[in-house]
């Protein structure tokens, strides 16, 4: 162990686990205790006893029993009520905004990109069991428009038209059903993945104050957006899926088609990446590009052991599910983030958080995790990968159903009575 690890551990937000496994397993401390109760039994010659196995970090979860069990009364409890914009029928086919409320035709189209997460989250509710058509039984309201659709329909020309067709969609609906009314929109919600979704909500203090945003711009300091009601949403391309990534020896640091960490992105998005690529563009061990890599991008991921995430316009980016998706263990550089399923997830145990104001000791930091520590950190990330993945038809533990347990914690909301 070197003086400048040591010095990282001891100065780690996350010390406290630090703390706990220099003190079980630290090979100084063990040497100490040993050492003043010699035994004569122990001057005899001895079998070398079994090495231990490498220390753990135990579980990505907090506590996977309890979630576990809240889940499996989610599956069976949860209902949502989905209104009926998003269904087609005749009367939708011939709106001029059918295609707002709609589920996405092709939401596997690469050109979906960034924003794939909005349309996966609608077409995965509508073919799960969680959906009632009564509402009278529904803990929670889905209103389908959008955000990503209206960006680029020509009836939207500006964001303050987006703003202004959702205010007028959920006065709507307030005034048509009442559904609305019961709780001033508290068991309402909606999904959003891109920047412009941020303002979506501006021109209705009800829908801003109360009802639900399901977010990937999921940042402490964006005005629409609010924690502990809000839900942070994954921001997932719609890749092709594998079954497991390449395994920690095929990223093992020497080998020539190897890179310790690697990143790719527009560096005039954001002062943190024009801070990284200034420090450590020009450093051996990193492989950073300021726009389009000289590899494939994925292949930056598949080589890699850790991934950079670094903030660009928004503190989310793509790059951390591409991470977990290939193996790359992610090292976020990004301030108020609001990390999805954090209250499910304990994400240092799979994934580095850094602050900004770390960046001039990012190599440091990174050389400094013991071999031991990056391989629990890969088991780990192995382990939460299927909680990043969307699927047609909804399956067990994946994003859709990880995003409805959030909904599932903030049930039991106060309604208005008639």
């Amino acid at each position: 162990m070197t003086l400048p690890s040591l010095r990282y551990m001891l100065r780690s937000p996350h010390r406290k686990w630090w703390n706990t496994y220099f003190l079980i397993l630290s090979p100084l401390t063990l040497l100490f205790i040993t050492s003043s109760t010699i035994t004569f039994s122990s001057l005899r010659p001895q079998i070398p006893p079994p090495i231990p196995p490498p220390p753990t970090l135990t579980t990505p979860y907090h506590n996977w029993e309890i979630f576990n069990a809240d889940y499996q009364q989610m599956l069976n409890k949860l209902k949502i009520y989905v209104y009926p914009h998003a269904f087609p029928s005749n009367k939708s086919k011939s709106s001029p905004t059918a295609a707002v409320f709609l589920p996405n035709p092709d939401p596997f189209n690469p050109k979906t990109g960034n924003y794939y997460s909005e349309h996966a989250f609608k077409l995965a509710l509508l073919r799960s069991s969680l959906v009632t058509d009564r509402p009278d039984e529904a803990d929670f309201f889905f209103m389908p428009f959008s955000v990503n659709v209206m960006r680029y329909h020509p009836l939207f020309r500006s964001e303050s038209a987006i703003s202004d067709f959702v205010a007028g969609y959920v006065s709507r609906i307030s005034s048509d059903s009442g559904h609305w009314n019961a709780s001033g929109g508290a068991d309402h919600f909606f999904v959003c993945c891109h920047s412009v979704g941020r303002d979506a909500a501006s021109r209705h203090r009800e829908l801003h104050n109360n009802a639900i945003q399901i977010t990937c711009s999921s940042s402490y300091f964006q005005r629409l957006y609010t924690p502990h009601k809000d839900v942070a949403l994954p921001q997932v391309w719609p890749r092709p899926d594998i079954e497991a990534p390449d395994p920690p020896h095929r990223r093992s640091v020497g080998r020539v088609w190897t890179e310790l960490v690697f990143f790719a992105g527009r560096a005039q998005n954001s002062a943190a990446r024009q801070e990284v690529l200034r420090l450590w563009g020009n450093d051996s061990a990193f492989r950073i590009f300021a726009g389009h890599a000289s590899m494939p991008y994925e292949e930056g991921f598949r080589r890699s052991r850790y991934c950079l995430h670094i903030k660009g316009y928004e503190v989310n980016t793509a790059r951390v599910v591409d991470a977990i998706h290939y193996g790359c263990v992610p090292v976020l550089i990004s301030n108020y983030y609001d990390l999805p399923f954090a209250n499910i997830l304990d994400w240092t145990k799979f994934s580095i958080v850094l602050n900004q104001h770390d960046i001039p000791q990012l190599k440091n930091i990174i050389t400094s995790v013991p071999e031991e520590t990056y391989l629990d950190l890969y088991r780990n990330l192995c382990v939460v990968r299927k909680h990043f993945r969307w699927s047609p038809v909804p399956r067990s533990y994946d994003t859709f159903h990880m995003t409805a347990y959030q909904l599932w914690l903030r049930r039991g909301l106060h309604r208005v009575t008639s």
